[in-house]
């Protein structure tokens, strides 16, 4: 029993090394975001250093995994997928996929409210794909400043500096699928009517 624990432990330093580097974060990132010293970071992906809830807990969030995800624990045959919500700069994120590495998927939800916040765009590792449900989306790529209404789609390499909000004092929905670099959606049924 000893044995297979020390296994799991072993284990989670190159499971979060590989989310850290999946996701495009540095460690100096990731050190601002968990408020983990850079140095414990490193040490816990070398595995020189015990990971315990304290870092776990932290980590997930981070990452937006489940904390089971993190340390290898067998999956429990239960194929429904229990989103956890996750708040960040006032947008509400609700995964709607497990899949590391994989296309992840996610409704995003911007509150109502007068949208003030100076556009901040970010580029990172990854292909994105979003759809609008409700509202109106802005969204900033590159040099391009775009509004989305409901049932409009956008898709771009995510190397592109890019940022998210309100076009107006609505709320906004859309969902968003994040795939690895170089991933494109392949249409195999078109329906056209005649």
């Amino acid at each position: 029993m000893r044995d297979e624990f020390d296994d799991v432990l072993a284990a989670v330093g190159p499971r979060l090394r590989e989310l850290r580097h999946r996701s495009g974060a540095t460690l100096t990132a990731l050190s601002e975001t968990t408020g983990i010293p850079v140095s414990t970071l490193s040490r816990l992906e070398s595995g020189h250093r015990r990971p315990g809830l304290e870092l776990l807990l932290p980590l997930a969030r981070a990452y937006q995994v489940p904390l089971d995800e993190l340390v290898g624990a067998p999956a429990s045959g239960d194929p429904r997928v229990y989103p956890r919500p996750v708040t960040r700069n006032g947008m509400t994120v609700i995964p709607l996929t497990r899949n590391p590495g994989g296309l992840q998927a996610f409704k995003q939800i911007l509150p109502a409210g007068p949208n003030d916040r100076e556009p901040a765009p970010r580029s990172h590792e990854g292909y994105h794909w979003l759809y609008v449900l409700n509202g109106r989306l802005r969204l900033v790529l590159g040099d391009q400043d775009l509004v989305l209404s409901a049932g409009e789609v956008a898709e771009f390499d995510t190397h592109l500096p890019h940022w998210f909000g309100n076009a107006d004092a609505r709320p906004v929905e859309f969902l968003s699928i994040l795939g690895p670099q170089g991933e494109r959606f392949h249409i195999r049924a078109r329906y056209r009517p005649s």
